[in-house]
């Protein structure tokens, strides 16, 4: 059992803890090393907990945990350090989930790879979303499934051993010998995965970056009842009685935002819910066209999370490949579409192209007349048959509020999904739960696509629907009220520094409904060779975003945010939302993302600081 010192810090930790712990979706770059996620941020937490300090003073200067609280946040990190100080065990081979099925699928996933055996030993009844049959035939994973009474029945076996309790007490561990995963899940708050043994460490990383992709950790508010049951071993959850009008309320909202009356469906992230959508897509395949390759288009320099969950989904099947479509900084979308579709269709196979309008991070949208034809082209394969129409998978985070969908709008007639994160404009930054719909040529789709979003146990949290259902109705008027602020700030640093290249939305196109609140900086450079000037560029990318957020700290954020409710976000894409992508394809350039509550004429006297330090 934890000492009574450990469980009387936690308490003070939890009592005088930051609010950001339980209120942020994105952190601080600045304070922030990839290659230390967690670990840095733990090992200054024992430090604190070695001298009895639990002030927020102190607790407030901890480096950042995680980028994003998709992947972990202080709290999850907590949760893991206590159950792992619980077990005496390493912290790192813990991780909490928000969903109940994921943990397990990481584990078949990362099987598969190496081709190793597993079972998967369970108490009492499985999850009833968990389906056996599709995630053999779907995902392609191997596993035998077998019901026991007592932990001493647990047969040995030749590969890994999957260990999974429905309980009440997440955080409690009753470790044995002849399991490698011990994955605890609790109806409404999630799982606790725990890796056992030296031998099966390798699994970490890649049981991480599971949660990375395609789920997200434990949310703050769940991780905190989850801590708290721990310190007072009460296992009263009040659930929230409003589920039900909240849900309501989001898919009316979401209905009257983008025009078309499909049933929309929420998840727990953007990430959570383009893996459904894929997965779902996949399932349709494989059922409607037996033995047909399936191409996933993906523009190379996209969100890092898009192209290497596409790619992570092609590992897992042969008959899955990913083929790049050039979209941004000259390359026409439309163009790259018409070819890769043609090849796709001269090969008889299965076209799902996935895509920002505007582009990320060059804010470029293409002729959507010409998009619209060039989708809708019938195609014939190399022996003459109609080729696989494409389904457009369409990520319009940026600018949520225009209507692609509805019966009269632009991609009516072409097989279209949209799905938009909801951490950026649908919540304000108050939380990571996105959505999807679809128009009615792809209504169809959308069955397959829920069936793997609960299949995945990724469906937004209660507490994610009630920050939506009260976000959602004023995301279109925050949407135009910080493109003002951005158009102006934009003509700002075009009057003033009029050598950077300043990629956004043309006044025409703003007229159409375009009107994101993030343009890219491409700021003038300097020296005698490439390699001299990009080095030169690099540096005034990081002095500019310093000094923003040196100077103006309360606002000023380095970090990927967009859509927040309140201050300004600076970010380089090729170090942030492009850590995944291919190093050749990365944007060395500033973004910067507006809100419409925030001191713009001190960041107008700030920029302009800069530029006469040049």
């Amino acid at each position: 059992m934890l000492s009574n010192t450990v469980l009387n810090y936690i308490k003070n930790v939890l009592e005088n803890m930051p609010a950001d712990w339980l209120n942020l979706t994105t952190h601080r770059l600045d304070i922030y090393d990839e290659e230390l996620a967690k670990t840095e941020f733990l090992e200054q937490f024992e430090t604190l907990f070695n001298n009895n300090n639990f002030q927020l003073s102190s607790l407030s200067e901890l480096p950042t945990a995680y980028d994003y609280i998709r992947l972990g946040h202080p709290l999850s990190c907590v949760l893991e350090w206590v159950v792992a100080n619980l077990n005496n065990i390493k912290a790192e081979n813990v991780i909490s989930f928000s969903s109940k099925t994921v943990p397990v699928l990481a584990v078949l996933r990362k099987n598969l790879l190496a081709n190793k055996n597993t079972q998967i030993i369970y108490k009492g009844e499985l999850p009833s979303f968990f389906d056996p049959d599709i995630v053999k035939s779907i995902y392609g994973y191997q596993f035998d499934l077998k019901r026991i009474e007592n932990t001493e029945d647990i047969p040995v076996f030749d590969g890994s051993t999957v260990f999974i309790s429905q309980q009440d007490d997440i955080c409690n561990f009753d470790l044995t010998q002849n399991v490698d995963f011990f994955i605890n899940i609790h109806p409404q708050l999630g799982s606790v995965l725990l890796v056992n043994g030296a031998q099966n460490e390798s699994y970490i990383s890649e049981i991480q970056h599971v949660r990375r992709r395609e789920t997200i950790a434990m949310t703050p508010a769940n991780t905190l009842i989850a801590l708290n049951h721990l310190l007072e071993q009460s296992s009263v959850i009040n659930k929230n009685s409003n589920v039900e009008a909240n849900k309501s309320l989001v898919l009316k909202s979401i209905k009257e935002i983008t025009g078309t009356n499909i049933k929309a469906l929420v998840g727990s992230s953007g990430l959570s819910m383009q893996y459904a959508i894929v997965m779902g897509l996949v399932h349709d395949a494989l059922e409607n066209h037996k033995g047909k390759a399936i191409k996933i288009v993906v523009p190379p320099n996209c969100y890092g999370g898009t192209n290497d969950q596409a790619r992570r989904v092609a590992a897992c099947n042969d008959n899955i490949e990913v083929m790049d479509l050039p979209v941004d900084g000259g390359k026409d979308m439309v163009q790259s579409i018409d070819v890769v579709l043609d090849k796709i269709a001269n090969e008889d196979a299965i076209p799902y192209i996935i895509a920002e309008i505007p582009t990320n991070p060059r804010v470029e949208v293409p002729d959507l007349e010409k998009l619209k034809n060039v989708l809708s082209k019938k195609r014939k394969t190399k022996n003459g048959k109609t080729a696989i129409d494409p389904v457009f998978i369409l990520d319009q985070t940026f600018c949520p509020n225009v209507h692609f969908l509805g019966e009269d709008n632009m991609l009516s007639s072409v097989k279209t999904i949209a799905y938009v994160s909801g951490s950026k404009f649908p919540s304000g930054g108050q939380c990571t739960a996105g959505y999807c719909v679809a128009n009615k040529k792809a209504e169809v789709l959308m069955q397959k696509i829920a069936l793997h979003l609960r299949l995945c146990d990724n469906e937004a949290t209660d507490l994610q629907y009630e920050i939506l259902a009260k976000q959602l109705p004023s995301m279109n008027q925050r949407i135009n009220d910080a493109y003002k602020i951005t158009r102006e700030f934009v003509t700002f640093i075009n009057a003033n520094l009029p050598e950077a290249k300043i990629n956004f939305v043309s006044e025409e196109l703003a007229q159409q409904g375009f009107t994101p609140s993030v343009f890219s900086l491409d700021l003038p450079t300097k020296g005698n060779t490439d390699e001299e000037k990009e080095t030169y560029k690099r540096a005034l990318n990081l002095k500019l975003i310093n000094l923003m957020i040196n100077e103006i700290p309360q606002e000023s954020k380095f970090c990927v945010s967009y859509g927040q409710l309140k201050g300004c976000y600076w970010t380089i894409p090729a170090t942030s939302t492009q850590g995944t992508t291919k190093e050749g394809d990365k944007d060395y350039i500033v973004r910067v993302a507006l809100s419409a509550n925030l001191d713009f004429e001190l960041h107008k006297k700030v920029f302009l600081d800069f530029v006469e330090n040049i």
